[in-house]
């Protein structure tokens, strides 16, 4: 008998740790209906522990197949019974954020997919039972993605970035195929973020056969600094500071009350428009790829 997964996939700043939030909220519940959560605590998520490790761009197929044999022991791990199913949240399925700065979308995806498929399937699952994925318009998809890193890193002005990100290699389509081919789930669930709702909405989707009422968390994660914060901690970045979690929270902090927006993070209308009309003829070819479910 096959082990069931499912897999939440993100994709990054779609609400990724909110949904997590959610899981680490009902995981009791989740456990008593034979499923076992697995996410990372990356933003402070108190169950999260998960540590999945998947190549990049430049990783080497001998560092891969350690990588792979490591990643198929952490999920065995957090799921080690054949007969109970495993629930899968992990953003940086696909790739990292910071490719996004190079104009590059996810550039390890295949790779870093099979890696995980033969680390499936070391744990008896065949076949993804279901998998969702949630996309977000490419211009603000790259300015959440970068004002998230400049929080903890110095960062290059945005708008040295921003043509890079302009001129991007590929799209969601892309990366959508990738998933289909390679994880094959049984059924794909792609939904547009405007369509997202709450986070136990994500979770029905990915769970239908699951009655539960599942519980929302009351606090938003991962929410994005002020422009005042940013530039607070950025000036205080490249003087050589160097701060850790709760030093750079306290200076987020302090500057929630300041909403000015200061373009911190703006692309042009010209470069909104190029992105917009990319993201939108990007959400047609999606409609018309088989084997999906498409929620626009």
């Amino acid at each position: 008998m096959s082990k069931q997964v499912f897999i939440h996939a993100g994709a990054h700043r779609t609400g990724t740790s909110s949904f997590q939030m959610c899981l680490d909220l009902n995981r009791d519940a989740l456990r008593a209906a034979g499923v076992d959560p697995a996410y990372p605590g990356r933003d402070g998520i108190p169950g999260g522990r998960l540590r999945l490790k998947l190549p990049g761009p430049g990783t080497g197929e001998q560092a891969r197949d350690a990588m792979a044999a490591r990643a198929a022991e952490v999920l065995q791990g957090h799921s080690p019974e054949p007969n109970r199913a495993l629930l899968l949240s992990e953003e940086n399925i696909p790739g990292r954020m910071f490719h996004f700065y190079k104009g590059q979308i996810y550039p390890a995806a295949e790779a870093r997919l099979k890696l995980l498929d033969k680390a499936l399937k070391a744990n008896g699952c065949d076949k993804v039972a279901r998998l969702v994925l949630v996309l977000r318009r490419y211009d603000a998809l790259f300015a959440s993605a970068y004002r998230k890193r400049a929080e903890d890193n110095p960062v290059a002005p945005f708008r040295e970035i921003a043509p890079r990100m302009v001129a991007m290699d590929r799209g969601w389509p892309a990366l959508i195929r990738a998933i289909k081919t390679i994880i094959a789930p049984q059924e794909f669930i792609v939904l547009e973020y405007g369509q997202r709702g709450e986070s136990r909405d994500v979770l029905r989707r990915l769970l239908p056969q699951v009655s539960v009422g599942w519980q929302e968390p009351e606090r938003v994660m991962n929410l994005s600094a002020t422009d005042a914060a940013l530039e607070a901690l950025q000036a205080r970045y490249h003087s050589g500071e160097t701060l850790g979690r709760n030093a750079w929270q306290e200076v987020v902090a302090s500057h929630r009350d300041n909403p000015e927006n200061t373009g911190f993070a703006s692309f042009t209308e010209k470069e909104i428009r190029v992105l917009t009309e990319r993201y939108d003829a990007h959400l047609d070819k999606i409609a018309k790829i088989r084997g999906i479910t498409f929620i626009r």
